[in-house]
């Protein structure tokens, strides 16, 4: 199974094409939709969501609601995009020949420059400019945007409900925000599930909630802006995802590709992670039981041991940085004058943790998808839990 995406920022649309799906996997656009829905959500974003309204648009590899085993393509239309067609046109001259180009931006008409020359200090602006010998930096920054996680998000809907027909779920939840930090939090995956669903900022503890709302209030005032560090934790998943017999089989090495993929993700950890780095090797192992069945007590390894899946629920976390683009903006230097300035403001989250997490759902829900279907592969979503079934009891006879 496998995915590409399109489309810039603020194009026409983000596209994506997914392949490798079974046939026969019941498909429902409200299950799709909602997850768009909570990706848009969160205390501290900022005006670009009140001017989206993400819902899909299946164009192929489905049809009466069931999957064909075809690709899959799926749009999500800009509704900004008709404030940037003139800048944004495939063809034509972009607005370059006009010194300011009309458009309307949160709720207000304002000027923008055609051609951006100005990099953006944590963006991919310059870097991207310089790799791809471009002289506007919006040929960069549109493609580069967090906006193209939306379609993963999509892909990611599909994903879970594949992994749902075989017992699987998966879920997130923000254990830090700037310097407000969730301690001492329950496991419970239901609970997580529930509770997270409830917090503006996607944290299962009220008090904590109410702490970094203020903290992103405060932020906003002080015209900054806040990182933090999301949880994703699935319900216990079977023996051997993954492989260890080569670098690029391993699950846990796959699932921090994928979360590190996410924009601003500048860290991952599964299970103690660079806590175990701290302990000595008996705080850190989990011993193994039996009682009709191996099982484990604690699971410091976050489900993963080798490489390999082991059997207990997949606890990884991901820690974002703040988001660049500051109301007192750091200085940079203009790619063609190279005069000294301070940088511009092009969109004005205060945080995006709380999305991050539901994108980090998404990617790892298609990774596990991804990995179930290595494993028990077939044609079919019948055929799979057929495999899939086969498998568990073979194990219970271990």
């Amino acid at each position: 199974m496998r995915y590409l995406t399109a489309g810039e920022s603020h194009g026409e649309a983000i596209t994506g094409i997914l392949e490798g799906v079974p046939a026969n996997l019941e498909i429902n656009p409200k299950d799709i939709n909602r997850e768009l829905t909570r990706r848009q959500g969160g205390y501290g974003r900022g005006g670009r969501m009140k001017i989206e309204n993400d819902l899909i648009d299946i164009l192929s590899g489905i049809r009466g609601g069931k999957t064909l085993g075809s690709p899959i393509t799926l749009q999500i239309k800009n509704d900004d995009w008709e404030n940037w067609r003139e800048v944004l046109a495939p063809f034509g001259d972009c607005g370059y020949d006009q010194d300011e180009v009309k458009i309307k931006k949160e709720d207000k008409i304002k000027r923008v420059e055609p051609k951006v020359t100005k990099p953006r200090p944590g963006h991919a602006d310059l870097a991207g400019a310089l790799k791809y010998n471009q002289d506007d930096l919006r040929n960069i920054l549109e493609r580069a945007s967090a906006r193209e996680t939306a379609i993963r998000v999509a892909i990611g809907a599909i994903a879970k409900v594949l992994l749902k027909e075989l017992g699987i779920e998966v879920t997130s939840h923000v254990i830090q925000l700037g310097s407000v930090a969730l301690e001492g939090y329950q496991t419970d995956f239901d609970k997580i599930k529930t509770k997270s669903a409830q917090s503006q900022v996607r944290c299962v503890d009220e008090d904590v909630t109410k702490k970094m709302i203020a903290e992103i209030d405060d932020c906003k005032e002080k015209g900054d802006s806040l990182g933090g560090i999301f949880e994703i934790r699935t319900t216990k998943l079977p023996v051997g995802l993954g492989g260890h017999v080569q670098w690029d089989r391993k699950l846990d090495g796959q699932l921090a590709q994928v979360l590190m993929s996410i924009q601003a993700i500048k860290g991952v950890e599964v299970g103690l992670g660079f806590e175990a780095a701290k302990q000595p090797g008996s705080q850190v192992h989990d011993p193994i039981f039996y009682d009709e069945q191996f099982f484990r007590e604690s699971n410091n390894a976050g489900g993963i041991e080798g490489g390999m899946s082991n059997g207990e629920p997949v606890v990884i976390k991901a820690a974002m940085k703040p988001i660049p683009t500051l109301y007192q903006p750091l200085s940079s230097v203009d790619l063609e004058t190279k005069e000294e300035f301070k940088a511009s403001v092009e969109r004005s989250d205060v945080t995006a943790v709380p999305a991050a997490s539901v994108v980090g759902e998404s990617v790892v829900a298609f990774e596990l998808a991804k990995a179930c279907l290595e494993k028990f592969g077939g044609d079919s979503i019948e055929e799979i839990k057929d495999n899939y079934n086969n498998y568990l009891e073979m194990l219970e006879q271990r």
